[in-house]
């Protein structure tokens, strides 16, 4: 884990997109086969039930698919628009501390970043994330999420 990862997306979510800095999104790790992003339990996450506000869970679903492609793509050089097209969920329990959302794509959102670049034409992924509470359930998941993640190589 590199505490730059974590600035870095923090600053992107300040400068684009203020609801993650909100959360306070910390990156556990980033590789070529593996995201982890963790969002704490507090004020601002937790709903009147004293667990996670399913908003909240989300943003993190979304931070785990969406900083491998931000950050591939900026390893790449090119110039590539990405969103998430589609958002799937299934909430399996409720999540009473520290969430962490793992994203194990890295080689498929490679691929699709490559054939983005190569064919011109938009591709759309479906990303899995799960999501678990270490503390409370250990590896158990508390929720699943699939996003088709829709890339598009930008025109000069």
């Amino acid at each position: 884990m590199s505490w730059t990862d974590t600035l870095l997306l923090r600053t992107f979510g300040w400068l684009r997109i203020p609801l993650i800095a909100l959360v306070q999104p910390k990156v556990i790790c980033l590789t070529k086969e593996r995201t982890e992003i963790k969002i704490p339990l507090n004020y601002v996450t937790k709903n009147h039930l004293n667990c996670m506000y399913f908003g909240a869970l989300t943003i993190g679903a979304d931070c785990a698919g969406g900083l491998f492609a931000l950050h591939y793509i900026h390893k790449t050089g090119n110039k590539i628009n990405f969103l998430f097209k589609d958002f799937k969920a299934d909430f399996l329990r409720r999540a009473e501390s520290d969430v962490h959302f793992i994203n194990k794509e890295g080689p498929k959102i490679i691929t699709a970043i490559k054939q983005a670049i190569k064919t011109g034409e938009r591709i759309n992924k479906s990303v899995h994330i799960t999501a678990i509470t270490p503390k409370v359930s250990g590896n158990d998941p508390v929720a699943r999420f699939a996003l088709t993640l829709s890339l598009k190589v930008k025109k000069q």
